[in-house]
């Protein structure tokens, strides 16, 4: 048993970030009602901790190379918990914005260095077990969300939804201190990595930000408004400045070159597809609750289907589908996940909760299958000297997909004649997005292992009693990823 207290302390983390990407949707008509916040702000509510994690997962990559795994985990629960504090006294919209923000910090570190610790404790078939347990944990964090949210927003407010994390993160800081061993280095970064990619960062910021901006004014102001325009046209600028940036740097964020890979390229549209079912969420809870009028805990409830299916299928699929082609699961679950949002439209004045209940076991099965098989492509998509830079590809563009996804459904949900043609609106995109990540996962995913040298990848590995502390998502090969 002392074998998995690693693993154990690496899914609490990992729990507690997830949790929080989904675990407001069901507190957001309170939050609105309490600090009298309109749906433009809430949806910043929501938005501002995706968009920090994407804006920052290739930053703590960085961080993490520099720092170490353990220590930039240790150091992000305790800006996480100290957000979460924050957000639980915030007095205004405002104020909680900003708090979500900073709980974002803290989630990227968590989140980028959560791979390299597995994979530094465990080989072989432990490391099999140990990932089947992770992408099961995943997918209850994300899909346990909206049904945590609803029983402590009912029975103790919503501010509890952010104050209950602290004792669990202090806890996890105190198991992980003890579990989770440090170990010296055996090799010595060049000069040229020393230095953060600043630049990249900032541009790449710039670039998120200003886009996701942009998507929450569209509703109000429209795509041909002056604001839209330009906040698009910023965001197109920072892009082309990110991409400069980093082809000229000599320690980037992100080398753009790997896109040149179609198979890394249709892995990561894929990871964004995969979003569209949990942005759907949130306003499917505001549909339950402001226009059915179903309490936090009815409505969640009424979503727990799609967490219980996707819980049994993550926990499962880690096993049974071992070694299986990413190609195949991927388009499978991806397919699943647009035909249980389609099952779910078709929404007209006399529908109840129960017209959800079809499609939502449905998209908890694709989504289930989802979470193991994504991290196989995306590391079966490039040589194993560059798996780092593939770990922190696939949580930036998860993120930046649910950022993306939450805004895009906000215009669509405003544009709706009423509330249920707009959230038909919302479950019919998420069904095009689940189909259309399904046809380029079908056509471009990885068929197995041997298409980015993951065949090489156990060999590549260093031994427990060699590994560092830790380096961001893959060892340290002795030179500069080209």
């Amino acid at each position: 048993m002392r074998k998995w207290w690693p693993l154990v302390a690496v899914c609490l983390g990992t729990f507690l970030f997830l949790l929080d990407t989904t675990v407001l949707s069901v507190a957001l008509p309170a939050i609105g009602a309490a600090l009298a916040a309109p749906l433009g702000t809430l949806q910043w509510v929501a938005d501002s901790y995706p968009l920090a994690l994407a804006v920052l997962m290739l930053t703590m990559g960085s961080l993490a190379d520099r720092l170490g795994a353990r220590t930039l985990y240790l150091a992000g629960l305790a800006v996480f918990g100290l957000a979460s504090l924050a957000c639980g006294l915030a007095p205004s919209a405002g104020a909680l914005i900003a708090a979500r923000g900073l709980q974002g910090v803290g989630g990227a570190a968590i989140a980028v260095t959560t791979l390299a610790l597995i994979g530094s404790v465990y080989r072989g078939p432990d490391l099999g077990r140990a990932m089947g347990v992770f992408g099961a944990v995943t997918g209850l964090a994300a899909a346990a969300g909206p049904m945590l949210g609803g029983l402590l927003t009912q029975y103790l407010g919503w501010r509890a939804v952010f104050l209950l994390n602290l004792p669990f993160v202090a806890a996890t800081i105190v198991l992980s201190a003890r579990v989770l061993e440090s170990r010296a280095r055996t090799w010595q970064r060049p000069t040229s990595a020393a230095r953060l990619d600043l630049p990249g960062a900032a541009t790449f910021a710039l670039c998120a930000g200003s886009l996701t901006y942009a998507l929450t004014l569209v509703g109000r102001h429209g795509w041909a408004s002056a604001p839209v325009l330009g906040l698009l046209l910023l965001a197109a600028l920072a892009l082309g400045a990110f991409v400069r940036v980093e082809l000229g740097s000599p320690a980037p964020l992100l080398d753009v070159r790997v896109f040149a890979r179609p198979a890394l390229s249709a892995v990561l549209l894929c990871v964004v597809a995969t979003t569209a079912a949990f942005a759907a969420l949130v306003y499917t809870s505001l549909w339950l609750q402001s226009t059915l009028g179903l309490s936090p805990v009815r409505a969640g409830l009424a979503m727990m289907p799609l967490a219980l299916a996707s819980f049994a299928t993550s926990l499962t699929s880690g096993r049974t589908l071992h070694g299986r082609s990413p190609r195949a699961i991927l388009t499978a679950g991806l397919l699943l996940s647009g035909i249980g949002c389609a099952l779910q439209a078709g929404l007209g004045e006399h529908s109840s909760a129960a017209s959800l209940t079809l499609g939502l076991p449905v998209t908890g099965v694709g989504v289930g299958l989802l979470g193991p098989a994504l991290g196989t492509a995306v590391f079966a998509a490039l040589p194993p000297e560059r798996s780092g830079m593939a770990a922190g590809a696939m949580t930036t563009f998860r993120q930046l997909g649910q950022t993306l996804g939450i805004a895009v459904f906000g215009m669509l949900f405003q544009q709706g004649s009423n509330a249920y043609d707009g959230l038909n609106r919302v479950l019919i995109a998420a069904a095009a997005a689940g189909f259309l990540g399904a046809v380029v996962a079908c056509v471009f995913a990885p068929r197995g292992g041997t298409e980015g040298g993951t065949e090489r990848r156990e060999a590549a590995q260093p031994a427990p009693s060699s590994t560092a502390d830790g380096d961001g998502g893959a060892a340290w090969s002795g030179k500069r990823d080209a």
